[in-house]
């Protein structure tokens, strides 16, 4: 089996993403990719996430500053939505064998 290390990964996943976006024909004509995999990378729960945040021209003044406007946002919705209630944290067994099917998918 071939190793994939993290940072090809991270490459694999934008480029598949960028492809379903051209596929789809999604208005989409700049976009932010992000990747938050861990606290520091900005993960609030504790799961891998990947954004997809369509941008267009002039939508911020300094392009950053869409980051301040996702954390304000984040807040009020927090206010508003318990998301998490309901949610079932996946057990390490469940979370490899989930891995496995996505590294077999970009393999």
């Amino acid at each position: 089996m071939r190793q994939v290390t993290y940072g090809l990964l991270q490459r694999k996943l934008v480029h598949v993403l960028s492809s379903i976006i051209k596929h789809l024909h999604l208005p989409l004509i700049f976009s932010d990719i992000t990747y938050q995999d861990g606290p520091e990378a900005g993960q609030t729960v504790p799961h891998v996430h990947i954004h997809v945040i369509p941008r267009k021209k002039g939508d911020f003044e300094k392009n950053d500053e869409i980051y301040d406007a996702i954390d304000v946002k984040e807040k009020e919705l927090k206010d508003k939505l318990d998301l998490d209630i309901e949610r079932k944290d996946r057990s390490m067994e469940e979370m490899a064998h989930e891995a496995n099917e996505y590294h077999a998918l970009f393999s």
